[in-house]
């Protein structure tokens, strides 16, 4: 059951002053989102609860994760179903991936949304905004795909495609502004999500819940997906030991069970697990071996030195070597258009290089202040937050509209 299901009704009111009846429409406004990974779920989730602290009269059908639903309840399709990441990981489940897509179709003709809402996901939902359009349905885009990194051509079928296009990155609007597309820059989510946990009063006291003992924590965030999981965490695990003045936790992605990293923690050492608590993990950490994406950008948030570590299958590392035109692969590059974290891609993934370079970044080593300058650099350049109001405001013109 969604909220806003209670107002799905036409009422009756008498005006006895002129002695008619007149009709009041309570009927609600219906939005159909669609995320299909772990930032996504996040930034969708934050975006809901604003657009309800707005207008309680919105029902939401979607597919996400579990923040989403912990906002209004089971999704579509879980996000532990979806997320596919690199060329040859989608082509092996590409028939899963289009039969997904005829029924997302079908899904949205049944409910009759008055706008579609897309976060990120850009492979699944560009095929969506496309279909879309042609029912006449709005499509809204919130987080754009990273087409200013590869198939910039994109851009074309997307200013046919999107109504509303919200980015969140302060590069993103002059990129479109190049193509003629106007869009909204509504500052970055995540700097809601991480002010909205330190104005937290029942912080969880990691140390304790998870028998930690008194040695500094280094971060291991491995990423969402079981691929990439699989790839980067025994690399990370087996530069681990030289440090032995430090504790090891592993952030757990929400959508996978414990069971999952019991192989990769069975013959590891000083090396914790935990689930749904990264950002209390970040709050404590020292450092962090990070994998590429969102959470980069996270740790930087939290003022955490980091090492990201990405490697792929070689056959779509190749292929996106090819197309691929950005010079860095973390968000906290991109944004200050400089290496400020260490970035080992692919063969410069190994346990050696992860070894030098965390000892670089830990207190007192030579990068550690130098990274933290740059953090702040970065925050200056995001600005304020409130960027989840600012979307859900502009999501509520296009459907009042």
């Amino acid at each position: 059951m969604a909220l806003g299901s209670f107002y799905n009704w036409i009422g009756w009111c008498n005006d006895y002053s002129n002695g008619c009846c007149c009709r009041i429409n309570f009927t609600v406004k219906k939005l159909y989102i669609i995320t299909g990974e772990a930032s996504g779920d996040l930034h969708a989730a934050n975006l809901m609860k604003a657009i309800l602290q707005q207008d309680e009269k919105v029902d939401f059908r979607y597919w996400g994760g579990d923040n989403m639903s912990a906002v209004v309840g089971e999704p579509v399709k879980h996000i532990s179903e979806l997320a596919f990441m690199g060329f040859i990981e989608v082509v092996a489940n590409l028939r899963t991936i289009l039969t997904n897509i005829k029924f997302c179709k079908k899904d949205i003709l049944k409910y009759k949304p008055d706008a579609l809402v897309l976060v990120d996901y850009p492979g699944f939902n560009l095929r969506i905004a496309k279909w879309a359009k042609a029912q006449g349905i709005p499509v809204i885009y919130y987080i754009s795909p990273q087409i200013w990194a590869w198939k910039q051509n994109r851009v074309h079928t997307i200013k046919k495609v999107v109504d509303k296009m919200l980015v969140i990155l302060p590069f993103e609007k002059e990129f479109y502004g190049k193509f003629g597309m106007e869009v909204t820059f509504v500052g970055h989510p995540l700097l809601d999500a991480v002010e909205q946990f330190r104005a937290k009063t029942d912080k969880v006291d990691l140390y304790a819940k998870h028998q930690l003992d008194k040695r500094p924590v280094i971060a291991l965030l491995p990423g969402s997906r079981k691929q990439e999981i699989n790839t980067k965490l025994p690399i990370m695990l087996n530069s681990l030991s030289a440090f032995e003045d430090y504790q090891f936790v592993i952030a757990g992605a929400p959508a996978l069970p414990a069971s999952f990293y019991e192989p990769f923690l069975k013959h590891s050492k000083n090396v914790h697990l935990i689930h749904g608590e990264t950002y209390d993990l970040l709050s404590i950490a020292t450092a962090a071996l990070v994998t590429s994406g969102t959470a980069t950008l996270e740790t930087a948030l939290f003022e955490v030195p980091e090492v990201v570590c990405y490697k792929g299958s070689s056959i779509s590392y190749h292929i996106a070597k090819r197309l691929i035109k950005v010079d860095y692969i973390s968000l906290v590059n991109l944004i200050l258009q400089k290496e400020a974290v260490k970035e080992l891609i692919q063969h410069e993934c190994n346990a050696k290089n992860i070894e030098q370079e965390l000892k670089l970044i830990l207190p007192g080593a030579e990068k550690h202040d130098e990274m933290k300058k740059d953090y702040a650099e970065l925050l200056k350049i995001l600005g304020e937050g409130g960027a989840s109001v600012i979307a859900a405001q502009e999501v509520l013109k296009v459907i009042e509209n």
